[in-house]
């Protein structure tokens, strides 16, 4: 394999495959990236067995072939050659890297005992406005569970109904749903369980501004494609928990709120209490105020903020982290959290648009009356 290419071209496709590269894998192969020098391209792959990315770009092949290269320490090195142009020369196990009048070589596996990955997925499309899509994710993803105690909770689930896109993630203590609209559906019903990680590598793929994006699902995969670059993803297995099973329906303390400034007050509350384990602070919820509170060894915080406040007093702790995030992800001026007592789970939605629920279960502590 021969080929010539702009550092920057090549630069920019081996960060985004590079994410896909196994870490920590006894197989070297899935540590690597695939380049296959093809026509007038270079076709860059690398996956990890759950997640595979693909980049093409446009190059001079004096010698079609392909070849593994080690995915991260030939990212590290093509990052410094952005402003050269870049021969790529294969003899044997060696891959020679041009670069000006300088020369460097790296050592390189064969091809042959790269995953096949499979991009033919066509058999169920859903069509979503590019900047829906995006929202969708940012919305929920960042509920999803990070360990492997209950794997299909590392996933978000995905239903279309119609003409409804709703996305539901939850990590066994809190919980986020929105729902959005799509364009089209081959299929008028699906549900699908997605890996939060893949969501979120598509996120970043995703241009800015007007457009759809399509979403191909077929034999447990799914498949997107931006510009020259396609991302195919393994989908889990199993049963989902049943979200309405878990909302309230309905509440004795309903409380509407500023949204900056409950999370100004409560970004300083969660400053004392970031290395406990629950990031502990407490609400003291009355008529017309919410008294937010910590305390540590480092010392407390007592600040008030004003409220409207329909129902019973009272007085709640929860994890700081997950109100913040769930506020953060909240879009409008005013938020409403709904409560019905210190041990059952409450939610936070924006005053105005519905379309997100964010679910939070409260801390149970000696420190609540």
């Amino acid at each position: 394999m021969k080929v010539v290419c702009e550092g920057i071209n090549l630069s920019e496709a081996v960060l985004k495959v590079v994410k896909a590269c196994a870490n920590k894998t006894t197989v070297p192969v899935m540590e690597c990236i695939k380049l296959n020098a093809r026509n007038d391209s270079l076709t860059l792959t690398a996956t990890d067995g759950e997640i595979s990315i693909q980049k093409k770009i446009s190059a001079e092949v004096y010698e079609e072939g392909d070849v593994c290269v080690p995915g991260r320490t030939f990212s590290d090195f093509i990052k410094k050659l952005e402003g050269e142009q870049i021969t790529l020369a294969v003899d044997g196990n060696k891959m020679e890297i041009t670069y000006a009048d300088n020369q460097t070589s790296m050592q390189v596996l064969p091809a042959y005992d790269f995953p096949k990955v499979d991009t033919d997925i066509n058999e169920n499309t859903i069509v979503v406005p590019t900047e829906e899509l995006k929202r969708i994710i940012n919305s929920t993803s960042f509920c999803c569970a990070t360990d492997d105690s209950r794997p299909i909770l590392k996933g978000c689930q995905i239903v279309v109904s119609g003409e409804e896109i709703c996305v539901t993630a939850l990590d066994g203590f809190r919980m986020a749903t929105t729902t959005g609209k799509i364009i089209s559906s081959t299929s008028p019903s699906m549900e699908i369980i997605c890996p939060a990680r893949t969501l979120n590598e598509i996120e970043k793929m995703l241009p800015s501004g007007e457009g759809n994006t399509e979403l191909k699902v077929q034999r447990g995969i799914l498949l997107i494609c931006v510009e020259d670059t396609v991302l195919t993803s393994r989908l889990y297995n199993g049963d989902f928990i049943k979200k309405d099973n878990i909302i309230p329906r309905t509440f004795q303390t309903v409380v509407k709120v500023e949204r900056n400034l409950l999370k100004a007050s409560i970004e300083r509350a969660a400053i004392l209490v970031r290395n406990d384990k629950n990031s502990l602070i407490i609400f003291d919820i009355s008529s017309d105020k919410i008294e937010i509170t910590s305390n540590s060894e480092l010392g407390n915080v007592n600040e008030c903020v004003k409220a409207e406040t329909e129902g019973k007093d009272l007085k709640i702790a929860m994890n700081s982290k997950f109100i913040i995030d769930a506020i953060n992800a909240l879009s409008e001026d005013t938020a409403v959290i709904s409560f019905n007592n210190n041990v059952q789970p409450f939610i936070l939605q924006n005053e105005g648009n519905k379309d997100s629920l964010y679910l939070i279960l409260p801390v149970r502590t000696s420190n609540i009356a």
